[in-house]
């Protein structure tokens, strides 16, 4: 018989109550959901009436959750600057722990919290959840297999796409540095943990270069308004929260309850629930008169111990979302596409084989990130078993962060920084 894990969720968001919560939810013979934490009093009173939670294990009060230990396991996710305080207190009552990335955008608290796990060694998986996705894995399974030979270069493309980035870095939680993580680590915080993972070795030197260009009041239009609802210009720009909202809502087939239409108003949606959610709160608001400072575009060249080089590319400025990964070997070339739903496989020489994305994917595990979301819980179940490993273990995880902070480093710079110099603060 299955071993069940009693579970408490602080964050009941996107992540915390949409994709994680609803995942373990299904898992019955895994995962019971027994205590929920969330500021936002309409948002916890949904999810602890969806997840059948006693009304007297739901907190708006992060101070009367941690008054003791409330489950097994606990699923951190807030915001990024909340994590690791709540992720020590999490260790000193003993909870097996599931915690959003980023971890945090200070080097100080993310050796603080090291510090912390080595004096409570309790499971801290962090949700990388690509490496959990079967397209990635699969990638991973042929470069150990050797099928493109020694692996030299790594080019990535990580495509926020123009809506994205309105949503969620001009408009949303994520738009100002000081009170989240720099974009590099929020949004590529996935793809800078593959690319070690994939070169399989630390970094060496990291080099980066971007900026805010586009979403800032300089390039608003003359006859623009500060809020879609008053604009004369909202059924013709492509960023108004009408089109993006409802429209794109609409276009979609109006689902009940569906990313990211469902940070912007309560499940179920409705047409009149989108258009009053935006007419009256921050997402109506024009992406070039926001408080944003994010950048729009920025890119990362990494040389790692091994010699392995990579270049990881984000921009805004895309028509679609998604990852575009170029692998290049001494004997061959890997190519991931998600626009195109494939994996192509072309060993120098011999026959290409193209692989579909979407085959590869089991109909349960189609939830969120290609498949990663729902293969992140399973992991963590198999890890909190004892009969799996932990691939996004806290300690691996922190070597991803700090070159995301080294990009920023460079960044800001315009030097080269060398990663373990830049752990103690120090560029070329």
């Amino acid at each position: 018989m299955n071993k069940q894990f009693t579970v408490s969720i602080i964050g009941c968001g996107s992540r915390g109550g949409d994709a994680f919560g609803q995942l373990m939810y299904r898992e019955k013979d895994f995962f019971r959901i027994v205590s929920l934490c969330d500021i936002n009093r309409e948002r916890l009173m949904h999810y602890g009436a969806l997840f059948q939670v006693e009304e007297n294990l739901l907190f708006d009060s992060e101070e009367a959750f941690f008054m003791k230990k409330r489950s097994d396991v606990l699923v951190i996710a807030t915001q990024d600057r909340d994590h690791v305080r709540m992720c020590k207190r999490a260790l000193e009552l003993g909870y097996e722990i599931l915690l959003e990335k980023p971890v945090s955008p200070m080097k100080e608290e993310l050796f603080d919290l090291l510090a912390t796990h080595n004096k409570y060694p309790h499971n801290v998986v962090v949700c990388h959840v690509l490496r959990y996705a079967p397209a990635f894995r699969k990638v991973k399974e042929l470069l150990e297999q050797g099928v493109i030979g020694r692996l030299v270069m790594i080019d990535a493309l990580e495509q926020v796409s123009y809506w994205h980035q309105a949503h969620s870095f001009v408009r949303g939680n994520w738009r100002c540095e000081k009170e989240t993580s720099p974009m590099i680590m929020q949004k590529c915080c996935h793809d800078l943990d593959l690319l070690q993972y994939y070169a399989d070795s630390t970094a060496e030197t990291v080099y980066s270069a971007g900026s805010l260009t586009f979403f800032t009041l300089a390039n608003m239009p003359r006859n623009a308004a500060t809020r879609c609802k008053d604009c004369p210009l909202i059924e013709s720009c492509p960023y108004s929260a009408e089109r993006v909202y409802v429209a794109r809502w609409k276009d979609a087939g109006c689902p009940l309850d569906a990313w990211p239409y469902n940070v912007v108003a309560m499940a179920p949606l409705t047409e009149e629930k989108l258009r009053v959610a935006y007419e009256n709160g921050s997402y109506g608001r024009c992406v070039f008169a926001c408080d944003n400072d994010v950048v729009d575009h920025q890119s990362v060249s990494v040389v790692f111990r091994n010699g392995v080089q990579a270049n990881l590319t984000m921009t805004a400025f895309t028509y679609e979302s998604g990852r575009k990964y170029t692998f290049h070997g001494t004997a061959g070339e890997i190519r991931l596409d998600e626009d195109r739903d494939l994996l192509c496989v072309m060993p120098f020489g011999h026959p290409r084989e193209d692989i579909r994305i979407s085959d590869l994917v089991e109909e349960m595990s189609s939830f969120g990130h290609g498949g990663g979301d729902y293969g992140l819980i399973q992991a963590f179940y198999k890890i909190l078993t004892g009969v799996g490993p932990s691939d996004t273990a806290l300690e691996r995880s922190v070597e991803s962060h700090l070159m995301a902070l080294a990009a920023e480093q460079s960044r800001k710079s315009g030097k080269v920084v060398f990663l373990h110099d830049a752990k103690e603060g120090e560029e070329e």
